[in-house]
Formats: C-alpha cells, sequence, structure tokens
C-alpha cells in the first residue's frame, strides 16, 4: 500500500505562490505516475498535474504555465510549485499514485483570497 500525507497549504493572496509536499509512505520509484488532484467545495476532484516516472508531465489547461510538478524519488516525495495563484485555484490538494493499493490521503487546504 501507499500512503500520501499532504503538505504546505495555506492561506495567500492572488499572484502568491506556495510549494506543497507529499511524502509517501512507501518507495515511489517505480510507479508510473504520481499526480496532484485537488477538490473544490461543492466540486468533484480534477488531475492538476501528473508526472511519470519516464520524466514527462502534464497538466490542466486552468493551471498550465502556473504550476509545475515535480517527484523526488530518492525521498518518495512528490511536490508541486504554484505561481501565480488566482481565487478560482481554492480547494483541497491530493497526492494521488497509479499503483494498486493506494488510498486518499487527508490533503492539505489551499485558500486563495485577499
Amino acid at each position: 500500500q501507499v500512503q500520501f500525507v499532504e503538505s504546505g497549504g495555506g492561506l495567500v493572496q492572488p499572484g502568491g505562490s506556495l510549494r506543497l509536499s507529499c511524502a509517501a509512505s512507501g518507495s515511489i520509484v517505480s510507479i508510473y505516475a504520481v499526480d496532484w488532484y485537488r477538490q473544490a467545495s461543492g466540486k468533484q476532484r480534477e488531475r492538476v498535474a501528473r508526472a511519470t516516472n519516464s520524466g514527462i508531465t502534464n497538466y490542466a489547461d486552468s493551471v498550465k504555465g502556473r504550476f509545475t510538478i515535480s517527484r523526488d524519488n530518492a525521498k518518495d516525495t512528490v511536490y508541486l510549485q504554484m505561481n501565480s495563484l488566482k481565487p478560482d485555484d481554492t480547494a483541497v490538494y491530493y497526492c494521488h499514485a497509479t499503483t494498486a493499493g493506494f488510498s486518499w490521503g487527508q490533503g492539505t487546504q489551499v485558500t486563495v483570497s485577499s
């Protein structure tokens, strides 16, 4: 089983930045893809970024050019650098892994507001 502990969320003004971290309970080196998802209040959970173990990344159109996902396989940690934050980015952010036995963590709340 792989579980993640997300951290780094908080309250930030529009235009600000945050860096989210996601520490895995085990090795992620062999996991094909790790993702960041988010879920805003009253909305479905959506994937915002993916990083594969071959170095490929992709992003939702809504965050492209502003967010950067990275994975440190040596530290079993995934990061999400978020720049130029907007109020629409307000959500709980979660890590996800394409592996059997994955279970969702608690997530980390990001609130973008002046």
